[in-house]
């Protein structure tokens, strides 16, 4: 039986950014990635979670962020390539976004439902993207976990950043991985 679902879930592979290229998608593509990522389970509908988007010249001015929390947080200071590798982060791709989680206190809705359904945004938003025809990579790295990033992105108390997803075309086409095997991960009871 073919299927175009289930061929592009067999299919779909993450492209590092440092593989990705122009053009990114466009403002209504994005908007259209944007509202199926937001089709996901949310329990209580609570939307827990938010979009930051960076392109054009926020990648660099985000960039600038990320060079300033390195500075300020790194143990040893940062070498001018390291520097100039944190300005250019987001410019790997041509379009990011951050999915901000943020948990709502809401009974009947536990922390742990409404930070799943932040990861669940950040695959759709892949998986939708992917289906347009677009390499996605959904990362975290350091930047994500940064006291100094997190402020400067505006991030409440009760937000992180669940990943960046870096969104392009893919200049070459990435190398399949080894993957579970399922009668190590699988058991019935």
């Amino acid at each position: 039986m073919t299927n175009a679902t289930l061929d592009l879930l067999r299919t779909r592979r993450s492209q590092k950014p440092d593989k990705m290229t122009a053009p990114g998608p466009s403002a209504d593509q994005l908007e259209t990635i944007l509202t199926l990522a937001a089709r996901v389970p949310d329990h209580k509908k609570l939307a827990p979670w938010r979009f930051v988007v960076f392109e054009g010249a926020a990648r660099a001015k985000a960039g600038e962020l990320f060079a300033e929390a390195c500075l300020a947080e790194d143990k040893e200071p940062p070498s001018p390539v390291r520097l100039q590798f944190e300005r250019n982060r987001l410019l790997r791709a041509p379009a990011v976004v951050a999915v901000i989680s943020r948990v709502v206190e809401s009974p009947g809705a536990p922390e742990w439902e409404q930070v799943l359904s932040a990861g669940a945004c950040c695959f759709n938003m892949c998986l939708a993207a992917n289906a347009m025809g677009f390499a996605t990579c959904w990362i975290t790295e350091w930047v994500a976990y940064s006291g100094t990033v997190r402020a400067g992105l505006g991030l409440a108390a009760n937000e992180r950043i669940a990943g960046f997803i870096y969104f392009g075309t893919a200049s070459e086409k990435p190398t399949e991985r080894d993957r579970p095997d399922m009668a190590k991960i699988v058991t019935r009871w």
